[in-house]
């Protein structure tokens, strides 16, 4: 993995210089750590009914439980950005996945619900730690395809959270609480990979007391127009997310209720919606390097209204169809979007990394609970009516400045 590097002054480290000189080995690694992580963050919800009947927890406890992971894993990534920011740890990514590994250990064996509070906040902790640094080492290794880079970390992601429940339905389930344990493997592995990736990371960076590279790539823009446009981009992730949430969470109630589907039959679609998820994700990122950031967010944001609009009236077929389209659109944006964001506030990879994947662990979050109460008062169907107007947020892209387009201006 070892390669000359050049500074990247928008991660606040070295990168490659150029794209031919990306480290795909350290990207792979990422994405395959990103696929552990999020496997093993995806077997709480999953083991919600075991721990529901084995610890007699009534559904007030089980929500402080999802309340104690959500609350480390979002509130805790903008603050771990800022400090490593300003104070580079190569190794963090190894200790915070033994967060979750001490987690993972106590959770198999909490025999009490305070136990199982402390095994979600570690868990949630790992994760914390994992998403802004892991960004930050994809944006270093990337050779300038920080599109590409991003997609190949974040698709591991969409991958681990779509395995994670069947792992949890074929191993731990039939075995009881005890099998969690197994996972601890896993988060072993996953540290083994980690510390490797972080003694190149270590490798790389900046030498003490080197100049700091002028920002360049981006006009300079002032620190309140700099928040104004964050907070465009955090409406579009809001749009994004809520949408998702409500198909993710949802949508084989919406199948059995709509087309009177089996319960099976609505878990293979919900999986193929969450293939597309993936599929879309590992694409928008190389695309956003081709055709810029803002016509990629342009295109998977509100270029998904036309078909979320139809989704509610659609047949079962088209409805299959339609969802596939859909979900390859808007994962689409997310990598065009933190790469955007990175570039907005060059310097601060790790406070956006940590503020974008905490929102999304967040907005998903409050979006699948308020569809919830929506669809208890109004039905399911209504949900995905309401929802479908959520991509028309995507106007407020022509808001924000085409950054690529500023820099060849510049540059001639």
């Amino acid at each position: 993995m070892q390669k000359a590097v050049a500074a990247d002054p928008a991660a606040g480290a070295p990168a490659p210089s150029s794209a031919s000189e990306a480290v795909f080995p350290v990207l792979i690694s990422l994405g395959f750590c990103h696929l552990l992580n999020d496997l093993m963050q995806s077997l709480i919800p999953a083991l919600y009914p075991m721990l529901k009947q084995q610890l007699h927890l009534d559904f007030a406890q089980v929500g402080l439980i999802t309340l104690a992971f959500q609350l480390t894993a979002s509130l805790l990534q903008p603050t771990v950005g800022i400090y490593t920011d300003r104070r580079s740890m190569p190794y963090s990514l190894a200790i915070g996945m033994g967060a979750t590994l001490a987690g993972l250990v106590l959770l198999s064996a909490a025999s009490d619900f305070r136990y199982v509070l402390l095994a979600a906040a570690l868990i949630g902790t790992g994760s914390a730690v994992f998403h802004p640094e892991a960004s930050r080492v994809a944006r270093m290794a990337s050779g300038g395809r920080y599109g590409v880079a991003q997609s190949l970390f974040q698709v591991g992601g969409n991958l681990g959270g779509a395995i994670g429940p069947l792992l949890a339905a074929f191993i731990v389930l039939p075995r009881g609480q005890g099998a969690i344990a197994w996972f601890s493997l896993v988060a072993l592995l996953a540290m083994l990979v980690l510390a490797r990736v972080g003694a190149w990371y270590a490798a790389h960076l900046r030498p003490a007391g080197a100049a700091k590279p002028p920002a360049h790539g981006t006009r300079r823009i002032s620190r309140a127009r700099a928040i104004y446009f964050v907070f465009l981009l955090v409406m579009l992730v809001f749009s994004k997310n809520v949408y998702t949430s409500s198909l993710t969470s949802f949508f084989t109630f919406y199948l059995i209720e709509r087309f009177h589907l089996s319960v099976q039959a609505a878990q293979v679609q919900l999986f193929v919606f969450m293939a597309a998820i993936a599929v879309g994700t590992l694409v928008g990122g190389p695309v956003s390097d081709r055709i810029g950031r803002r016509p990629m967010i342009w295109i998977s944001i509100l270029g998904a209204l036309p078909f979320t609009l139809l989704l509610p009236y659609a047949s079962h077929f088209w409805t299959g169809v339609l969802t596939i389209v859909i979900g390859m659109l808007m994962a689409s944006a997310f990598p065009a979007i933190l790469v955007y964001a990175h570039e907005l506030l060059p310097g601060r990879v790790g406070l956006v990394s940590g503020m974008f994947f905490g929102f999304s662990f967040g907005l998903g979050g409050l979006g699948a609970a308020a569809m919830g109460r929506i669809a208890d008062a109004s039905g399911i169907a209504f949900v995905y009516q309401l929802c479908s107007y959520l991509p028309a947020i995507g106007i407020v892209v022509w808001l924000l400045p085409d950054l690529e387009q500023d820099r060849a201006r510049k540059a001639a």
